[in-house]
């Protein structure tokens, strides 16, 4: 057994908390922190997730650096974010686990996305645990760990199916896509009723004045990569497509 983690929220918890702030006088700020504090507390993350999960293995994913295959399907992609910066020593915390720990950082992948593939790869079925606060990850089938909220999860093909078609549905504020304009969560879990399948979801973006083109679009952003989404060979991403029952 092994754990897939989610690298970039530690990195972000541990560099948030130590960065500090000095008042130089005159109206001149600048940030500083110690990566050592940093470091110490990202081991300490790991240590936590090791007592949970009692398993010791971490593989450590990381988004790639800038590139993102979601920003060529659609350029609003988290544009709400440009702009926004990492912490004080975000980059230099992510280059010193790379050196230090078992890391993957696929091109123009996030660390959601290694992680699907990591967890749905079919030799590493069972023997893979998530770990992520990130909810979009209940779109893998397989065991999930949420640390914040010290939650263990089993999901199973027909749950992650679900929750993709109810992204596809209400979409992502957070993330930059708006799925249906009016369409939330409990909007969604009525339309999709007992049988959940993509014609639902197609249907349903007619209905509202879109496309059938949107609502592809709209998945392949909500879309976690799963092992036959990524062509390991050429390192490219193979974009979804509908199922062709419902196309």
């Amino acid at each position: 057994m092994f754990c897939a983690i989610d690298t970039d929220i530690l990195l972000y918890k541990a560099t948030t908390t130590v960065e500090k702030a000095v008042d130089w006088g005159d109206d001149i700020w600048s940030l500083w922190c110690d990566l050592k504090d940093a470091k110490a507390l990202f081991q300490k993350q790991c240590d936590e997730i090791a007592e949970a999960t009692g398993i010791t293995e971490h593989i450590h994913c990381l988004s790639d650096h800038g590139n993102n295959f979601r920003k060529v399907v659609d350029p609003r992609y988290k544009s709400q974010r440009k702009g926004t910066r990492k912490p004080c020593g975000y980059v230099a915390m992510s280059n010193w686990v790379e050196e230090n720990y078992k890391t993957y950082r696929f091109p123009t992948l996030e660390a959601d996305d290694v992680m699907g593939i990591l967890a749905t790869k079919p030799e590493n079925k069972g023997k893979c645990v998530v770990v992520s606060d990130d909810k979009d990850l209940k779109t893998i089938p397989g065991k999930l760990y949420r640390p914040t909220l010290d939650e263990k999860m089993d999901i199973s093909e027909e749950q992650a199916k679900r929750f993709f078609l109810t992204q596809c549905l209400i979409g992502d504020a957070t993330d930059g896509y708006a799925g249906i304009p009016g369409v939330g969560p409990k909007a969604a879990e009525r339309l999709l009723g007992s049988r959940p399948d993509w014609g639902v979801v197609q249907r349903e973006y007619v209905k509202a004045g879109m496309t059938r083109d949107d609502a592809i679009q709209q998945a392949r952003l909500a879309r976690i990569l799963h092992w036959d989404d990524w062509n390991e060979e050429k390192g490219e991403v193979i974009l979804w497509e509908p199922p062709s029952a419902s196309q």
